[in-house]
């Protein structure tokens, strides 16, 4: 594998998108080939499957449905659009990865993290980011951001999810982090965007 794959990983509001963003573009002006992609999500098919996930449903969707559903998207995605990539030497910037199913299904849902993460294995080959920035803030915060004014649309399912869930979403988060400390960088989130971004970049540097 030629390229480098990165990943950011949160709780919701925890400025993933916007990072990863300002990230791409400082690679760019150092005259990198930069891929920006999201989860789940990335590819036709993959993006069809997010709208199942994110979307309001009459009857309870199963943790165990979500986790089928995570890694075909996944499957997709890895295949279609982020191998690919990391073949071609460029750097892959992704917005979740198999870290956001152990984290939400496995601890936030309370199913056994390491079935999540054979499923996930099984989807993905096993392919592992060099990378892994996690953003960090306290869940009420991150709900307060992602609620907030200013947003497009309405809460996702995940979104409408009382506030004990995602305390332990966090808490996951950070258990995955104390088990892999030299592939997480745990960034703090709750300072102003300049800020944070001066961390990203820290953990960044030296790979490249």
């Amino acid at each position: 594998m030629k390229g480098i794959f990165i990943t950011f990983e949160g709780p919701d509001g925890s400025g993933k998108t916007t990072q990863m963003g300002l990230l791409a573009r400082h690679l760019g002006l150092r005259g990198l080939r930069v891929l920006c992609t999201r989860e789940p999500g990335g590819t036709p098919m993959a993006e069809a499957i997010r709208q199942l996930l994110l979307s309001s449903w009459p009857e309870q969707v199963l943790g165990i449905t979500e986790v089928f559903l995570y890694a075909a998207s996944r499957a997709q995605h890895v295949r279609g659009k982020i191998l690919p990539a990391l073949e071609a030497g460029r750097v892959v910037l992704s917005d979740r990865f198999v870290d956001s199913s152990l984290a939400y299904q496995g601890f936030g849902r309370g199913l056994d993290p390491e079935l999540v993460r054979q499923v996930n294995d099984l989807a993905t080959g096993g392919l592992t980011p060099h990378l892994t920035l996690l953003l960090d803030l306290p869940p009420e915060e991150g709900l307060r951001r992602s609620r907030g004014e200013g947003r497009h649309g309405d809460p996702d399912r995940f979104e409408q999810e009382d506030l004990d869930f995602h305390r332990r979403v966090r808490e996951g988060y950070l258990e995955l982090a104390r088990r892999e400390p030299g592939r997480f960088k745990i960034i703090d989130a709750t300072g102003p965007q300049d800020e944070v971004f001066r961390q990203v970049w820290e953990a960044v540097e030296p790979l490249l």
